[in-house]
Formats: C-alpha cells, structure tokens, sequence
C-alpha cells in the first residue's frame, strides 16, 4: 500500500514537473519573464524615491527612523521648512525660473532649426545633421567646462550665474526640440503643404495656417521634455553659478547630502519631481489629444526613422 501511495506522489511530481517545465519553455506562450523583469526594474529604480518621499513627512530629523506622520517640513516649522526658509524658496524659484526662460528661449529656435534641417538639401547638410545632435552625445560634464571657459575667458562680457546658466542651458536643449519636431515633420510629409500651396497659399501661409497646426504636439512635448531637463539640471548649472544668488535645487540637495541633511531637503526634491512629473505627463497628454486618430502617425518608431533620413 505504501509503495503504491509513494509511486503516485512520485507520478504527480513528475506531472507537476512537466507542465512547469512546459510552461517555461513554450515558445508560443507568452514573456512572461520579461514582465516579471520590467516590473523587477521598476520597484528597484522607484522604490528609493518613495522612501524618500516618505521620510519627508518623519515627525523627526532622522532619514532612516519613522516616528510618525507630520508635513511641519513643508509648511510650519519656522526655520527650516520649506515655505520658511530662505535658501529653499531661493533655489526654486532659480530652478523653475532657468525652466521656463530655457522653455521660451530653446522651443522657438529649436523649431525653426528643425524646418531648415529638414528642408535643407544642399551641401553641408548631412554634417549640419550631425553637429545638432552632438550636444546630446556630449558628456555634460565637458559641456558645463567648455561654456566655463568659454565665458571666462572668451566672451568675457557674458558673467557668470543666471545669465550664463541660461545661456548654457539653451545650448543642450535645443537639440531635443529639434529631434521631436523634426521626426513630426518627417512623420507628416510634405503632402499638406503641397496641397495648401495648389490651393493658393504663400509658403508663409502654408507654414503659419497648416504646418504649425500639425507641428503643435511636438512643440508642446518639446517644451515640456525641455522643462523637465532644465528644472533637473545640476553640472552645468554647478559649473556657470556664482554664489547664493544662482543656486538651483540640484546643487542645494547635493550640498545638503554632503553635511547633514534634513527632511525639508527630501521635501525640496518632492516637490522638484511633482513640478516636473505633471510637465511631463500634461506634455504627454496634449501630444496624445492631439494626435489622436492619426493611426499611429507621429510615433517614436517614425520620429527615429525619420530624423534618421
């Protein structure tokens, strides 16, 4: 009786075995592993965020003991809340200030860079191509160097802090304005515009009444990915600071992380990443809304493929 009981435990192993070994190994099912690693990937890279985020609302100093729930590091601690303190609301308002002069400055340029790329096939313009995309394969760190040196020993009359920080700031986001809008032109073609200018229309009014319509949600993308860059931005605007005056809220955090930091300074990086998770979403959404029925139009596959041309 025993035996019979032992072979048909061992009978259902060997069954349970097969079909986990059929389920791993299918290659019709589906990838099942992949999820698992991409939700695996996301916990690891969110997780850190969240107990930060959490520990700016610790009734205490300490960034690694819970002692209950309290927002006094936003709002009502006198000295060193974020409302209060000086140095805080100096820092942010530099940060969003640099974001959306950076905004207006790069969104328009970067657009009309992008309509001559793409309209321009004459000698020259493959390398033009080429060098609108090196500021985005140049190491920052070299880029924040250079425009140092540059401003201090070239172009002397350009000082040092929210001037020059703009100014560096422009120079590595109007490549991806241009790379966005650029892909949107190659994704639209040339069709509209040939038939607005059968229809009567100067090359201005088909530009102003039909191409700037379609080129909307990749202008307005574009500006956010270049808020959310420039609001995040530490080395070049550590390197082209001059004092108190151009601190940024990545260069405050990075000064607090090396004494002694405190909630508020978890409660600063919250509210840098809300400022730039609601850009990003809200330029998602507007590109979305108005891209919607285009049958895939406008994607990232064709913006590659398009810039690529």
């Amino acid at each position: 009786m025993s035996q019979a009981v032992a072979t048909s435990a061992a009978t259902k192993e060997f069954t349970l075995w097969q079909r986990v070994h059929g389920w791993i190994t299918n290659p019709w099912g589906k990838p099942r592993f992949l999820v698992l690693i991409t939700w695996g990937y996301m916990v690891w890279a969110i997780a850190p965020v969240l107990i930060a985020i959490q520990f700016s609302f610790n009734d205490s100093r300490s960034l690694t003991v819970w002692h209950g729930f309290t927002t006094k590091w936003y709002f009502s601690d006198p000295i060193d809340s974020i409302w209060h303190n000086a140095s805080y609301r100096g820092a942010l308002n530099q940060s969003l200030k640099l974001a959306a002069i950076d905004v207006l400055i790069a969104t328009p340029i970067g657009v009309m860079l992008a309509l001559g790329l793409a309209r321009w096939r004459g000698r020259g313009s493959g390398a033009s191509n080429f060098l609108m995309l090196f500021p985005l394969v140049t190491p920052e760190i070299v880029m924040g160097v250079s425009l140092l040196l540059l401003f201090t020993q070239l172009f002397t009359f350009v000082n040092t802090g929210t001037l020059a920080q703009v100014l560096g700031h422009v120079t590595f986001s109007i490549s991806y304005v241009v790379v966005i809008v650029r892909g949107r032109l190659f994704s639209i073609g040339r069709s509209y515009e040939e038939a607005a200018a059968d229809l009567g229309a100067s090359p201005g009014a088909a530009l102003w009444l039909v191409l700037m319509p379609l080129l909307l949600p990749a202008i307005v993308a574009s500006a956010a990915i270049v808020f959310a860059i420039s609001i995040d931005d530490f080395v070049i605007s550590q390197w082209l600071s001059n004092g108190a005056n151009s601190t940024t809220v990545p260069m405050l955090i990075y000064d607090a992380t090396r004494a002694t930091p405190l909630p508020s300074t978890d409660g600063l990086a919250t509210v840098i990443m809300l400022i730039t998770l609601i850009t990003v979403v809200a330029g998602v959404a507007v590109f979305r809304m108005f891209t919607r029925g285009e049958g895939g139009r406008g994607s990232a596959v064709d913006d590659v493929a398009g810039f690529g041309m």
